[in-house]
């Protein structure tokens, strides 16, 4: 046995005394058996939340081995992240299922500047909890961004979305005065946009800053959800046709339950 440039090369005999090499490959590094299994959990979940598994029943691992030319240890790492982070469950003898289906939404919908498809969450498909629905003085940072004097009369209305009676969102909104007076009578009964529409209030443009977050204490209690599940965070302001912010929102939803989608064209010339 000989080595070269740290691999181990056998010495293979083949008859009359005549040896041919043979090469060993050095064994996995355990910094890339953890980049392995990253990208299989990154393709696995971008298939469980793209509803690549109708049925809800993922492969094998045996089958996913091979599709994925990856180690039995390198899938079960995969599916063992996806299963903590509440995607798939599995069960002895029956296999590996999804146990939470993610919604789609298009960012323009999530905007509400366009009309929403049949199947969008904000085609009637939420109804709200409310938590609030009064008048207080503008907080300092909400009069800031809606470019008000501090202590401006707006319109406090929180609620807590519900999908199939299960909580997906928590959002506060602090609306401007005269739309404020419009929405504090108004039935609320499905999703925010519908409830502008019903009070008669229309809007421009819908401007959203993303974050990331996890959930403490009190978000994981109003969600239903544990301490320190993924959400999606979001600052959102509304513009009326006369191009001036009357409603800062913050938004704080679930992450594993939503996928927000965009698409842009690129200019030609």
């Amino acid at each position: 046995m000989i080595t070269c440039n740290s691999e181990v090369i056998h010495r293979r005999p083949v008859g009359n005394g005549m040896y041919l090499p043979s090469r060993r490959m050095k064994p996995v590094s355990q910094q890339q058996r953890v980049h392995d299994v990253r990208r299989l959990r990154d393709m696995l979940r971008a298939a469980v939340q793209g509803g690549s598994y109708p049925d809800g029943q993922l492969p094998s691992e045996a089958e996913l081995m091979a599709s994925h030319q990856a180690s039995r240890a390198t899938v079960r790492q995969a599916l063992a992240l996806l299963r903590a982070e509440g995607l798939i469950e599995r069960t002895q003898g029956v296999g590996t299922h999804v146990v939470l289906n993610t919604v789609a939404t298009p960012l323009p919908e999530a905007h509400g500047v366009i009309k929403p498809s049949r199947e969008s969450l904000w085609n009637q498909r939420m109804r709200p909890r409310e938590l609030d629905r009064s008048v207080v003085p503008a907080p300092h940072t909400v009069a800031e961004r809606l470019g008000v004097a501090p202590g401006t009369p707006c319109l406090r209305l929180e609620y807590v979305a519900l999908h199939h009676e299960e909580p997906v969102a928590v959002a506060t909104n602090y609306v401007l005065f005269p739309e404020a007076g419009r929405l504090r009578d108004t039935p609320f009964v499905s999703d925010w946009y519908r409830l502008l529409d019903d009070a008669g209030v229309r809007l421009s443009e819908s401007e959203f800053v993303f974050d990331c977050e996890l959930a403490d204490a009190p978000l994981a209690s109003v969600l239903g959800i544990r301490e320190g599940a993924p959400l999606i965070s979001m600052e959102q302001l509304i513009y009326d046709p006369a191009g001036r912010p009357f409603d800062l929102a913050f938004i704080h939803t679930r992450g594993e339950r939503f996928r927000f989608v965009s698409r842009g064209t690129k200019e030609t010339r």
